[in-house]
């Protein structure tokens, strides 16, 4: 069964117009969970990728379960104020507004190559924001995936463009 029967769709969440993909029957599901997480490793387990980065909240969820699987160790990038020790941080614009993640500033070895991962990407801000903490953590962007892209909105148009090799593992039309 592919990824995208997994996720159910519900109409005009969080406001009129929006589709929104909730992956929570996924994650409920345990061919469905088992699914992501493999095809997320598998397609970078001949990458040399030395540690996973996952994008809170739901990027930790997949992040941490890659990375024990790939055998790494996870760094969390978090919202402001959420970790205790010396951090680097990085503003965002959202739709409405601002906001910012932070990791800490040993979190990651330096020039080491960090898989990002997210559970959905739609224009690429939080994602954008979370390759600039990588980098100025002196570390590399080997890759960035998700599990799902709505590519209408040109988030991972917008990571291409910055040379990241991306992953999708399904794409929804639409916002």
């Amino acid at each position: 069964m592919p990824i995208t029967d997994y996720i159910r769709t519900i109409p005009d969440f969080p406001k009129p117009g929006i589709q929104y993909r909730d992956i929570s029957t996924l994650l409920g599901n345990p061919e469905g969970l088992r699914l992501s997480v493999d095809a997320i490793a598998d397609h970078f387990a001949t990458d040399d990728i030395h540690c996973i980065a996952g994008i809170e909240a739901r990027g930790f969820i997949f992040g941490t379960a890659v990375a024990y699987k790939m055998g790494l160790g996870f760094v969390p990038l978090r919202k402001p104020g959420k970790l205790p020790g010396k951090t680097y941080s990085e503003s965002y614009q959202l739709e409405y507004g601002e906001d910012q993640l932070e990791i800490h500033v040993d979190a990651i070895e330096p020039d080491a190559r960090v898989l990002l991962i997210d559970d959905l990407i739609a224009t690429g801000g939080t994602a954008e924001a979370a390759t600039n903490l990588i980098r100025l953590a002196g570390a590399h962007v080997a890759g960035f995936c998700c599990v799902v892209d709505l590519p209408d909105l040109g988030g991972m148009d917008r990571l291409r463009r910055k040379s990241i090799d991306c992953l999708a593992l399904c794409e929804f039309e639409g916002e």
